[in-house]
């Protein structure tokens, strides 16, 4: 085995969540060989889609020195309007409005476009990694106190640890054997960005309706990102409208609140379902981000969830290597998931209900939601805590997510 097929840990993903861990590894642990393998060259994606980034993963990356050049093509949610409507309302009733600061002047979260998210990223880690992609992950096992990870080409990569960023049909976790748990929504989601003849002035709208929510998320200038839910059947037809009439349905779903819009990308659609893995864990073997968790888009917490995994995973990982740990043991890779597990399942519980809750036509169930979140609206405490929580902060969590260096 040649030392340039050695490495410290290896992370099989290239996206945000693989980036990021590979960011935070080479910072924190200076000397640390990190490999980044994706079967795709590593590149900026050339659409325009956005990712919220919540108050408590932005302090990630202040941490890792590279918030700055996101912030400056980033728009802050400065407030959001939630209003809920039957098929056959006119109306569209406001029934909760959150200001859009954990703290004054901090915004809970801003929209970042993925293509500046991962130009920062990898402008960030440089030469610090060595990058393998394009390569075709065939196989791994587990030889004594590493990993043997094997590509397409013949090479053969070894490290005591093994991350799965691989997306959220993992073939790293499948190679490991472990299974998932969950249900499908029988909903798409789809996703695209729209310019607007008004300005939204920092404000997402979420709009619930029968078939799922309806959300406008602000980009910087006249600019929307849209997160739309509908039935799976729905989604097909709209999937095969023009931009003309799929611009008329948006403005109608819309209200007047943004005035007319165009679509600045093609409309994309992903199905939505529930799938938590059973363990978060193998022998050397660690999954984040999709590979360990896929939620409801209803909260937008899904890229957020996956970047506090990196921060919990980081934490473990570089306090065992500089006592001279061996980093990829048992009990390193337990932290972690004791870490990580119990918030995972309560934000899996909540979004699950959030949908079950909202995505229904019931009338009896409405009145009873739309009370509840009347009172919400109405009870500052409630407000304030539900902000915080969607903020992802935490006193208590890893290091990262309190904007402290590991």
């Amino acid at each position: 085995m040649g030392d340039q097929d050695r490495f410290d840990v290896i992370i099989v993903g290239g996206g945000p969540v693989g980036l990021t861990l590979a960011l935070a590894l080479t910072q924190s642990a200076r000397g640390m060989r990190i490999a980044l393998v994706d079967r795709r060259p590593l590149s900026v994606p050339r659409d325009n889609r956005a990712s919220a980034i919540a108050a408590g993963v932005r302090r990630v990356f202040e941490a890792l020195g590279v918030w700055p050049a996101m912030l400056a093509q980033s728009q802050a949610i400065t407030a959001m309007k939630i209003t809920d409507s039957g098929s056959g309302d006119i109306s569209r009733p406001l029934f909760l409005t959150f200001d859009g600061d954990v703290a004054p002047g901090e915004a809970f979260a801003h929209m970042v476009p993925n293509r500046v998210s991962l130009q920062v990223l990898m402008d960030g880690l440089g030469e610090a990694a060595s990058i393998i992609a394009p390569a075709v992950v065939t196989g791994y096992r587990v030889e004594g106190d590493l990993t043997a990870l094997a590509l397409a080409d013949g090479r053969v990569l070894r490290a005591p640890l093994l991350v799965a960023a691989d997306g959220g049909r993992s073939a790293l976790r499948q190679m490991a054997g472990i299974g998932v748990t969950g249900h499908d929504y029988g909903q798409t989601g789809l996703v695209t960005t729209i310019a607007h003849a008004l300005p939204h002035e920092g404000v997402a709208y979420e709009h619930f309706r029968p078939a799922g929510p309806f959300a406008t998320l602000p980009l910087p200038g006249n600019r929307s990102s849209l997160v739309w839910t509908e039935t799976t059947a729905a989604a097909a037809r709209c999937l095969g409208l023009d931009n003309q009439t799929l611009a008329s349905e948006i403005e109608a779903a819309m209200g007047t609140s943004l005035g007319a819009v165009s679509l600045e990308e093609p409309l994309m659609g992903f199905p939505l379902r529930l799938q938590i893995a059973r363990s978060f864990v193998a022998p050397r073997l660690a999954l984040v981000g999709d590979a360990a968790h896929v939620m409801h888009p209803i909260a937008g917490q899904g890229l957020n969830l996956g970047l506090k995994d990196v921060a919990a995973l980081a934490e473990v990982v570089i306090e065992a290597a500089r006592l001279g740990l061996d980093h990829g043991s048992e009990d390193v890779l337990a932290r972690y998931q004791a870490w990580r597990r119990f918030d995972t399942a309560s934000m899996a519980a909540m979004t699950d209900g959030l949908n079950a809750l909202f995505s229904n036509d019931v009338a009896p169930v409405r009145a009873l939601r739309d009370f509840g979140l009347g009172v919400v609206d109405r009870a500052g405490p409630i407000k304030a805590a539900l902000i915080r929580s969607a903020a992802g902060l935490s006193d208590n969590g890893p290091r990262l997510l309190n904007g402290l260096p590991i």
